[in-house]
Parts: structure tokens; C-alpha cells; sequence
């Protein structure tokens, strides 16, 4: 073909366009169900965010806090998935024992929401409290009063604790507080975290000796008065004693933030306001404690 049978376009005339595809709603779909099937893998085996819903962790931890929570340091069980769809078996799937000292995420037997907790003993461990002391393998665990703590007084933290004292005060800022007695207590193998203990209850102060049976650990909260643990019976929406191991979901790393439970759904400027400074970024790994 030569120049002069060449076909011409004439200036301004618009080329022409490929005919336009429809959306490709299989592909969308295909692409969503990996999406989320990514997300659940990440959430069940490696890692969760988790918000703390109670005043049992406290001074550690307050209601509010939210937090990662580390799904791989023992293994993983029926409970690892965030639904836990599957049924309850024993043992876990290149399990490793928590190491006391550690905040871990557990299933209570029978139900399916998660506690939050600090392990306390492991198998072959023997534990019993007298007045408040905890006794570890006949050993009176290291508790060490500390200065008292301030905690901002808020809807998630109103510092009600059911005795007769107030704990309120106001700071020299004029706000209010909720100022409570610590305690520190370190464990055999050094490491060391913060308690409150305000008064003597013999149903949770006084626990009989008990060895901690092979596959389970014995966990108890930090605000020893405020806890449904391993203290406590089932009964009462305690955990009934020693918790098998296949029941621990994961171990708490840090906090990513903290809200006051001021947060409204249609108040824009409250998901700001609700913030709470200064905890973002807090390690929930115990402490050891320094050589004296």
C-alpha cells in the first residue's frame, strides 16, 4: 500500500475509544474474602489488638487501655483464633510454658470471652496467700509499699471501690484523682510489678495451699481486690483455680492508646477529646528487679 491509499484521520476527529468493561464483581468479591481471610490469619496466629474492659489490672492497667497482644510466644491452641470456632482440645500446637511474671489473654473454661491476667505460678508450683501474702513454693513472695499512685479520676476510672474510704483528692492542678496505696511485689525469678491491695477479704487474701497440676498456671490480677481470678470460684465469675494452658490466647506487649470512655459515636471531636495522654507506647513486659 502506498501513501496515497493510505487511510487519513482529519484534524479534530476524536479516535476511537475501546468499548468500556464492566465492573468485574467476582473479582471485587475474591479480592474482599483474601482480604479478610489476611486479617483473621494475622489476628489468630501473630498478633491482636485487645481493650481492657475491667479494674483488674490496675495500676498497669486501666479500663480503656488498648493494647497488642502477641499470639505466637506459646504456641498456638483452640483459642488462638479471634473466634474460637474451634473445638476445645487439649494442649497446644509448639506450645512453651508463660514464664510467672508474664500478662497473658485466657478463655475461662466453659465460655468464650477473654480475661486478661499476670501468670503467677506453673506446673508443679505450690501457692497459697495468708492475710494478703502470697507464698510461692513456701516462700513468702518480696512486697516492697511503694509511694502512692495518681490516676486521673474519669467515666472509665471513677475510683470507686466499695470500702468506706474516698480515695479522691485534688491535685495541685485541680483536677481529680484517684489516689491509691502500691505495693510491689517481685517474684523468684526477679521480675517485679505493682499491686493494690486496699483491704482484707478472706474470700480472695486466704487461698489454701495448692500444687499447680501439669498443663495449667495459676494467674491472679494486679488489683488483687477487684479480680475475678484464679482465686476466685467460677461460681462467681471467677476463674475456679488453675487454668490449662490450651485456654491462653496470647501474651500483652504494649499499649497503642488509652480512651477515658467519654467517646461518643456522633460526636466527631469526642474520638479526640477521649484520648488519654502519656500511655501510648507502654511496655506490658514485667520488670526484673535491680540487684540491691
Amino acid at each position: 500500500m502506498n501513501d496515497e491509499t493510505k487511510p487519513t484521520i482529519e484534524a479534530g476527529t476524536p479516535a476511537a475509544q475501546p468499548p468500556k468493561q464492566g465492573t468485574d464483581w467476582w473479582g471485587e468479591v475474591k479480592a474482599i474474602f483474601w482480604l479478610v481471610l489476611a486479617v483473621l490469619a494475622i489476628h489468630s496466629f501473630i498478633a491482636k489488638p485487645f481493650y481492657i474492659p475491667s479494674e483488674s489490672m490496675m495500676p498497669g492497667l486501666l479500663k480503656g487501655d488498648r493494647l497488642v497482644v502477641s499470639k505466637f510466644p506459646y504456641g498456638w491452641s483452640w483459642v488462638s483464633p479471634s473466634f474460637h470456632v474451634f473445638p476445645r482440645t487439649e494442649g497446644r500446637l509448639f506450645g512453651r510454658m508463660p514464664t510467672p511474671g508474664d500478662v497473658v489473654i485466657l478463655t475461662p473454661p466453659g465460655e468464650t470471652s477473654d480475661y486478661i491476667k499476670r501468670v503467677i505460678a506453673v506446673p508443679g508450683d505450690t501457692v497459697e496467700m495468708i492475710k494478703g501474702q502470697l507464698i510461692i513454693n513456701g516462700k513468702a513472695v518480696k512486697r516492697e509499699r511503694r509511694p502512692n499512685v495518681r490516676i486521673p479520676v474519669d467515666a472509665n476510672v471513677p475510683c470507686e471501690f466499695g470500702d468506706a474510704e474516698d480515695h479522691r483528692v485534688t491535685g495541685e492542678d485541680g483536677n481529680l484523682y484517684c489516689e491509691l496505696p502500691i505495693v510491689r511485689e517481685t517474684l523468684a525469678n526477679g521480675r517485679t510489678f505493682d499491686t493494690i491491695d486496699l483491704h482484707y477479704d478472706p474470700l480472695v487474701d486466704d487461698v489454701p495451699r495448692i500444687t499447680i497440676p501439669e498443663g495449667h498456671v495459676w494467674v491472679m490480677g494486679d488489683n488483687r481486690d477487684k479480680s475475678a481470678d484464679s482465686r476466685v470460684a467460677a461460681a462467681a465469675q471467677g476463674l475456679g483455680g488453675p487454668v490449662p494452658w490450651e485456654n491462653i490466647g496470647g501474651r500483652a506487649e504494649f499499649i497503642t492508646f488509652s480512651l477515658d470512655g467519654t467517646t461518643q459515636y456522633l460526636n466527631p471531636i469526642s474520638w479526640f477529646t477521649a484520648f488519654r495522654g502519656g500511655r501510648a507506647g507502654t511496655s506490658l513486659r514485667p520488670q526484673e528487679a535491680t540487684a540491691q
